[in-house]
């Protein structure tokens, strides 16, 4: 049996997936103050009466690393930065407590001037006197020699509980994006630590001492270990765990919107003949560009418990949401109660629903049930407008699915999936707004927990070869190696699969079902005088994202688990 739980804005979910399916389905209400006691009691309530021997493994996704992000609640970081060649570092200042250092490589990785180490150790000082207590360390082509950042790392050590060093986040070359990458590691790491050693613990007083994984943004999962060294691969994985949970019931041909609307938000995304669409440089969240990669999705502060005003003769729904609705006891109209009062849902005071909308039906001359009509229809006018404007931007931009560049024409989606709590409610009348068809995805209050559950591990290699150098770089991987002149692309291509087929295997994926693929790859040669000195070599290779071995979404049953 498998576990997979999603902790939302309103509702946390937990699905048991066996042999014949889902066996136990549950959702508690999310307390964004109590996450952990949120997560237990969603794990208490989807293991009641079963046999702990029987869980093989539980996969989780937080909202935890993005809401503090989001809310702007991270907490000082040391940032310690050296430049190169090219723009200033100080142009790339992410915080207040950041210092570009003396110290600089060039693009081949060959030391242009060393770094000071009684000036690293003077700042360590000044940060820990601050009260600073966690650094990190990005250098400008560390991803070809990380030796300025190792070295830093190393005299930064005994000032801080944790420094964390740009050149094992990511392989990927973009100075700017790696400092981000680097400083949100290291402000998410003490909340996700402090989260990690909550849940282990919380499973092993229930007798579940099995592999926990946590959802990645890009669809995938790691082993909740390998989450501690790399905790900012926890932002967004809410609406990737929604494009998984749609996936397994997705059209394999044409254009898809899937809309994931639960009680604070409406998580988007695109499917291409099946496949998510990618973000290729990684992700975008509030002031922050990284190199995280992350399924191309897209939030909106409309669900179903999003406030509704009227605002200059108008109805406006959210962004911002004040509790349950007025049907559940909270404060404030609500489209949920717009729902209570057409009669489209089971549960909740009506008359606290009808009492609530009583006044906006008046002002805007309607009915009661016109005026909650106008409120549902409203909501889903708001959704389509957001979804246009998210294809809008995917359209002005070369597209990438998690596989390769797509080279269609215009994305243009013919279908839309709805999951989240009032999906049947969404779903019709969303079909009044979009001329297209739409289906609910099936199991869709718990879709986002079955999509944890359900997907596969994923990783991603780079490297660099420099054949004048004779020297093969992946600085994430920890590899530095001697290769001869005679070194080729496909030499290259076999040493980056084999890294990543350890890689994958190192954060919990079955070796035995390993879909791994080249992503790029492409040489130039490097021309000194009028000679060929040597090539520059660069991979990236990934483990797809996708669906673990074994699941058939026509009857729902596993056929077996991969772990």
């Amino acid at each position: 049996m498998i576990i997979g739980l999603d902790v939302g804005g309103t509702h946390t979910d937990a699905v048991l997936i066996g042999h014949e399916g889902i066996e136990k389905e549950v959702k508690v209400p999310t307390d964004e103050t109590q996450l952990f006691q949120t997560v237990t009691a969603g794990l208490e309530e989807v293991t009641a009466g079963v046999d702990p021997k029987m869980i093989r493994r539980v996969v989780l996704s937080t909202t935890l690393a993005a809401n503090l992000i989001v809310q702007r609640k991270l907490p000082p970081v040391g940032m310690i930065v050296a430049g190169g060649p090219g723009i200033d570092p100080e142009l790339f200042c992410i915080n207040d407590c950041y210092y570009a250092v003396k110290g600089a490589m060039d693009h081949r990785g060959r030391e242009l001037a060393a770094i000071d180490e009684d000036q690293i150790r003077q700042i360590a000082e000044e940060l820990q006197k601050s009260g600073v207590r966690y650094a990190g360390v990005a250098t400008k082509f560390s991803v070809h020699n990380p030796e300025h950042e190792n070295q830093i790392a190393d005299i930064l050590a005994p000032y801080f509980e944790r420094v964390f060093i740009g050149h094992q986040l990511s392989g990927n070359l973009n100075f700017p994006r790696r400092i981000t990458t680097t400083y949100l590691n290291a402000a998410v790491y003490p909340v996700h630590k402090e989260f990690f050693e909550a849940v282990k613990q919380s499973l092993l007083q229930k007798g579940l001492d099995v592999p926990i994984r946590i959802l990645k943004p890009d669809g995938g999962n790691m082993s909740f270990d390998s989450s501690v060294d790399h905790p900012a691969m926890t932002i967004l994985s809410g609406p990737s765990a929604s494009v998984m949970g749609a996936l397994a019931y997705a059209p394999k041909s044409g254009v898809t919107l899937v809309l994931d609307i639960g009680g604070t938000t409406t998580d988007m995304a695109i499917l291409i003949d099946g496949v998510p669409l990618l973000a290729p440089q990684g992700i975008e969240i509030g002031p922050y560009k990284t190199l995280i990669r992350a399924l191309r999705t897209q939030s909106m502060g409309v669900g179903g418990d999003s406030v509704v005003r009227l605002v200059d003769g108008g109805l406006t729904v959210g962004p911002e949401r004040q509790g349950r609705a007025l049907a559940f006891g909270g404060p404030v109209v609500t489209p949920t109660d717009a729902f209570c009062v057409l009669g489209l849902m089971a549960g909740g005071d009506r008359n606290r629903a009808v009492e609530g909308l009583t006044p906006i039906a008046e002002a805007l001359n309607l009915s009661l049930e016109k005026a909650a009509l106008a409120i549902f229809d409203q909501a889903c006018a708001q959704i389509m407008a957001g979804a246009r404007e998210m294809i809008d931007r995917i359209n002005s931009k070369p597209v990438y699915t998690v596989h390769e560049l797509w080279e269609g024409s215009a994305i243009k989606p013919r279908h839309i999936m709805v999951l989240g709590g009032p999906a049947p409610q969404f779903a019709e009348r969303l079909a009044t707004h979009f001329d297209g068809s739409v289906s609910v995805v099936p199991h869709w209050q718990v879709a986002n927990a079955l999509g944890c559950a359900l997907a596969r591990t994923t990783s991603e290699v780079t490297l660099f070869a420099d054949t004048a150098q004779q020297v093969a770089v992946a600085s994430g991987e920890h590899l530095t190696r001697e290769i001869s002149n005679r070194f080729t692309l496909d030499d290259a291509r076999e040493l980056a699969l084999q890294l990543l087929r350890e890689k994958a295997v190192r954060r919990g994926a079955n070796p035995d079902y390993l879909d791994l693929e080249v992503i790029e790859a492409y040489q130039f040669n490097m021309i000194r005088g009028f000679h060929t000195i040597g090539k520059n070599i660069r991979i990236r290779a990934q483990v797809k994202p996708g669906l673990i071995q074994g699941y058939d979404p026509v009857s729902g049953k596993l056929q077996r688990e991969d772990l």
